[in-house]
C-alpha cells in the first residue's frame, strides 16, 4: 500500500520553493524537515568558536627571559638598521662609504621600484655587532644623505608586552 506525502523541495537559488507528491510506501521511514532560516555562514578559519583553545589548551610556551625585555633583536646573522628617506637617486655606494665608517656592514639591501627603476625610499643595512649598529643609528639619525633628511632606527625590536590572541 502506497501513502502520498507531500514534499518541499528548497535551495534552487533560481527559482521558488517547489511543492511535490509522491506515493511512499506505508513501511517507508520519512523524515519531517521544519522550515529553517538560512543562517549566515562564514569563511575562514576561527570563524567560529569550537572549544579548542579552551582551557589550558590555549597557554601556549614562550621562549625563556624573552617576555620583559624591551629593545633590538637580532636578527640570525647580525643586527639590521632600517634607513628610511633614502633619495631615490641614491646608489647602494653612497650609502655604504656613508654607514661603513660605524663599522663592518655585513649586509645592505636598497630596493629598487620595478617600474621606474628608483629607489623606493628605504635601506636595509647589517652590522655584525650591536654597538655598530647604536652608532650608525645615534651618528645619523636626522641627518642629510643626498640633500635629503634621513630616519635611521632598528628594524627589529622587541616589544616586552605579552601578545594577546
Amino acid at each position: 500500500l502506497a501513502q502520498e506525502r507531500v514534499v518541499r523541495i528548497v535551495g534552487f537559488p533560481c527559482c521558488s520553493p517547489l511543492s511535490l507528491t509522491f506515493p511512499f510506501p506505508a513501511n517507508m521511514d520519512v523524515e519531517e524537515v521544519k522550515d529553517e532560516q538560512p543562517t549566515r555562514r562564514v569563511k575562514g578559519r576561527g570563524a567560529e568558536e569550537d572549544g579548542r583553545y579552551a582551557g589550558k589548551a590555549g597557554n601556549f610556551e614562550r621562549l625563556g627571559g624573552d617576555d620583559d625585555e624591551v629593545g633590538p633583536a637580532r636578527s640570525i646573522e647580525g643586527w639590521v638598521v632600517l634607513v628610511s628617506g633614502v633619495h631615490e637617486e641614491a646608489q647602494e655606494d653612497d650609502i655604504f662609504d656613508t654607514f661603513a665608517e660605524f663599522g663592518d656592514i655585513k649586509n645592505l639591501h636598497l630596493n629598487l621600484d620595478r617600474r621606474t627603476g628608483f629607489v623606493k625610499g628605504y635601506a636595509f643595512i647589517e652590522y655584525e655587532t650591536k654597538g655598530e649598529a647604536a652608532k650608525a643609528i645615534k651618528a645619523m639619525d636626522g641627518t642629510e644623505l643626498l640633500e635629503k633628511k634621513v630616519s635611521v632606527n632598528w628594524a627589529f625590536a622587541k616589544s616586552g608586552a605579552k601578545r594577546r590572541r
